[in-house]
C-alpha cells in the first residue's frame, strides 16, 4: 500500500519473541531441541538485520498484525529449512506449526511493540537525554557569568544570566528524562493470554 515496512526495531523484537517463544516451547517439550535450536539460530539471524528484506508486509494493515507474525514465521520457517539442509518445498518444518506454536498475533505483536519501545527508550532516548543534560549543564556553567535581558512575548522583562537560562532548559531534559524512566514499566510487561 504505502511501501513503508517496519522499523529495524520492531523486527528485532519481533524475533526476540520468537526465539522465547522456540526455547518455551523446547523446554515444555513441544519442539524437539534440534528444530528449536534451529528456531533460534534463524531468529538470531533476523535479530542481526541479516534478513532484513524479507520483511515485506505494509505498516499500514488491518487486524491485529498477523499479516507481519506471519512474515516473521514464513522467513524464520524458510530460513529454517535451509539450515538443516531441508529443501524450501519441504512440509517438514511448517510456519504455524512450528515457528507459530502457542503464540497468537493478539500476543505477538503487543509484545514485540512493547520489547520494540523499551530497545529504543532505553538504547536511544535515554542515552541522546543525557547527554543533552550534561551538554546544557555545561553551558550553564560557561554561560553563567553573562547578563542578558529576559524576554516575554517579545518585550523586554529582567536581566537575568545566560546561565540561568540553559540551566532552566537542563531541569527541563532532566525532569523528561525522570517521567520516560518511571513509565518503562509497562513495557516490560507481555502480553498473555487470559
Amino acid at each position: 500500500m504505502s511501501g513503508i515496512g517496519f522499523p529495524r526495531q520492531f523486527i528485532r523484537a519481533l524475533a526476540t519473541v520468537k526465539y522465547a517463544a522456540a526455547s518455551a516451547n523446547e523446554e515444555l517439550r513441544l519442539l524437539d531441541p534440534r528444530l528449536a535450536g534451529a528456531i533460534r539460530q534463524a531468529a538470531d539471524e533476523v535479530m542481526e538485520g541479516k534478513l532484513d528484506d524479507q520483511f515485506v508486509v505494509d505498516i499500514f494493515q488491518t487486524g491485529s498484525g498477523t499479516s507481519t507474525n506471519m512474515n516473521a514465521n514464513e522467513v524464520i520457517a524458510n530460513r529454517v529449512l535451509e539450515i538443516l539442509a531441508k529443501p524450501r518445498s519441504s512440509k517438514e518444518i511448517h510456519p504455524s506449526d512450528h515457528v507459530n506454536l502457542c503464540q497468537s498475533s493478539n500476543d505477538v505483536i503487543p509484545t514485540a511493540m512493547h520489547c520494540a519501545a523499551l530497545w529504543i527508550t532505553e538504547r536511544e532516548l535515554l542515552p541522546v537525554l543525557a547527554r543533552l543534560h550534561a551538554a546544557l549543564g555545561r553551558k550553564a556553567k560557561e554561560f553563567d557569568d553573562v547578563i542578558k535581558i529576559g524576554r516575554t512575548h517579545l518585550a523586554d522583562a529582567t536581566p537575568i544570566r545566560l546561565g540561568q537560562e540553559f540551566s532552566g532548559n537542563a531541569r527541563r531534559v532532566e525532569l523528561s528524562i525522570e517521567r520516560i524512566k518511571s513509565r518503562r514499566c509497562p513495557l516490560t510487561q507481555v502480553a498473555r493470554a487470559q
